[in-house]
């Protein structure tokens, strides 16, 4: 595949050096919510605090204002806030304060989860991109609700959420007793945007409490707005020990955090002085950039968008199967949406990447910009994008599943 480098972002569009437009709006890695040359990356705003001091992990007004901001808007109880710079740091900072408070080592993942990159991390992630790395931390991965691709091929309006079950079994089995962290996405966005039932959560935080863990909800992604809700824990009603944050959290900007329950964070060495800091973590400037998206979101009722567009994309997506051969199953929660590609629908036998990759660049000639190099599309536009534009963007991936569908003798 030929680079595709960008120069300049406007809002849902992307302009490259070839003077040619993508629009951008169907699909992002959720790290630019508003979008991109919006809101909190507005140079108008940043400028003034690039006048005054933009590192260090020391307390500045912007840090301040934010940890109070971020404060008010997760579930009650889970208030104290310590900021970083990336994903996986967080992650991993959450770990270490898990085992501070239980005294125990394991972490605990589920099929199809994505953490980070880092050494524990990786012992949680369920998408087999540990196996290159020799020796990991102690670590469990169960059983997902992937109701699609149900591992025990049941139906989900009659199965009990069995999968639940055999998680708990598993862990029972497998673990030394020294569970530290049970931590899941409530929905998990690398494995294919997969929207699990609502009940999988709660029954995962039961299995946390089984074992004396803390239970963490990793909302890298879902958080800040991305499904209609400030975090997608929201809608299973738990209210988790810690809840990880990053990506949409700074508008694009590198910070992320950890925010727990206070008896929770007062667990040492974590809450010692530098136990948990971290040297560019809610530096000034991206905390300036990340409390200027909070005040987005509010300001603009972005979360409503979020809602209405959200349901119009997916009542479009739902007349997909009756229209593409290759559509096996759509899913969306918010503007976190998923098309699952399939070359046969009764084994559910993924396309071929190679399928993807021409769905992909077919996509780029007509002017979209969209992840469906792989046979799980993800469709995370800016939290700001109107309804139109999005229908737009999905008539233009419609297209292009069409067209490659034609050449293949599909369509």
């Amino acid at each position: 595949m030929r680079p595709f480098p960008a120069c300049r972002c406007l809002a849902h569009v992307l302009d490259v050096p070839a003077h040619r437009r993508s629009g951008s709006g169907i699909e992002r890695s959720a790290a630019a919510s508003e979008g991109e040359g919006n809101g909190a990356q507005s140079p108008a705003h940043l400028h003034e605090q690039l006048d005054k001091v933009t590192v260090g992990s020391f307390t500045s007004a912007p840090r301040a204002d934010l940890i109070n901001e971020v404060a008010k808007v997760t579930p009650k109880g889970v208030d104290k806030v310590q900021l970083y710079s990336s994903g996986a740091e967080a992650v991993e900072s959450a770990f270490r304060l898990a085992m501070n408070h239980t005294g125990h080592q394991e972490v605990v993942g589920f099929w199809g989860g994505f953490h980070g990159k880092t050494a524990r991390a990786l012992s949680a992630n369920g998408t087999g991109n540990a196996k290159s790395y020799g020796p990991i931390p102690p670590g469990h991965v169960l059983p997902f609700a992937n109701c699609y691709r149900c591992p025990l091929k049941l139906e989900p309006r009659s199965c009990g959420i069995a999968c639940a079950d055999l998680a708990r079994d598993q862990l029972r089995h497998q673990t030394a007793g020294s569970v530290a962290a049970v931590i899941m996405e409530p929905l998990q966005g690398t494995a294919g945007n997969v929207i699990p039932p609502p009940e999988f959560m709660v029954r995962a935080q039961e299995i946390a409490r089984e074992h004396g863990a803390v239970f963490i909800s990793d909302e890298m992604i879902t958080g800040f707005g991305r499904t209609g809700r400030w975090f997608a824990c929201e809608r299973s009603g738990v209210t988790p020990d810690i809840i990880t944050i990053g990506k949409a959290f700074g508008g694009g900007f590198p910070i992320s955090g950890v925010v727990a329950k206070g008896e929770i964070a007062q667990a040492k060495p974590w809450a010692n002085p530098s136990g948990s800091s971290s040297s560019y973590g809610g530096n000034p400037l991206a905390a300036a950039a990340a409390l200027a998206s909070i005040q987005i979101l509010h300001r603009d009722n972005v979360l409503q968008n979020v809602r209405e567009v959200g349901a119009a994309m997916l009542d479009e997506l739902r007349t997909w199967p009756d229209r593409l051969r290759w559509v096996g199953d759509v899913r969306g929660e918010g503007l976190f949406l998923g098309v699952e590609l399939v070359s046969d629908r009764q084994t559910k036998e993924p396309l071929a990447r190679k399928i993807c990759g021409e769905i992909f660049q077919d996509g780029l000639r007509r002017g979209l910009l969209a992840m469906s190099y792989t046979h799980a599309i993800r469709l995370q536009p800016a939290l700001t994008i109107d309804r139109d534009t999005a229908l737009s963007g999905l008539s233009l991936l419609r297209e292009a599943i069409e067209a490659v569908a034609r050449r293949h003798g599909a369509a």
